[in-house]
């Protein structure tokens, strides 16, 4: 486990920049923390390392946004609003696909989820100060974790 500490939306996109370039296709990121957290800011910076050029917002109403450039996916996925894991969405097409899946509130789902994952927790320590911690699941992602 690690933590990183933020003081501006600016620096919690450049995190998540320096995680996005450690990314392969296939890989699974969950993100948990209050709303405003930073959640979103961070797979902005994601999308920026997978050379996204469109503007990376929340998915809340949607569930899901798919973005793509060249042979890089995101799959930026928010399960806030979701009541019912039976819910017609095929989660499990987007956990186990070639793009790197980014899955806000991912514990709605918790029997869909795969066994490993990069868990990325969110700390509101004030207005704009965020304790960021980085939790590997398997031996792949904790060797993003050795590397931040």
């Amino acid at each position: 486990m690690k933590e990183k500490y933020t003081t501006s939306a600016k620096e919690t996109t450049i995190l998540g920049f320096q995680v996005g370039l450690l990314l392969k296709p296939g890989m699974i990121l969950l993100l948990e923390g209050d709303l405003a957290a930073g959640k979103t800011t961070f797979t902005k910076g994601i999308g920026q390392a997978l050379g996204i050029e469109r503007t990376i917002n929340s998915p809340t109403f949607t569930i899901m946004k798919r973005y793509m450039k060249d042979e890089n996916k995101l799959y930026h996925v928010d399960l806030y609003r979701l009541d019912d894991i039976n819910t017609d969405f095929d989660l499990e097409d987007y956990i186990n696909s070639d793009g790197v899946s980014v899955i806000e509130w991912p514990f709605k789902v918790k029997d869909l989820l795969p066994k490993e994952y990069l868990m990325v927790s969110f700390t509101v320590l004030d207005n704009d100060q965020r304790k960021i911690t980085f939790e590997a699941k398997g031996d792949f992602y904790e060797s993003v974790v050795r590397y931040l």
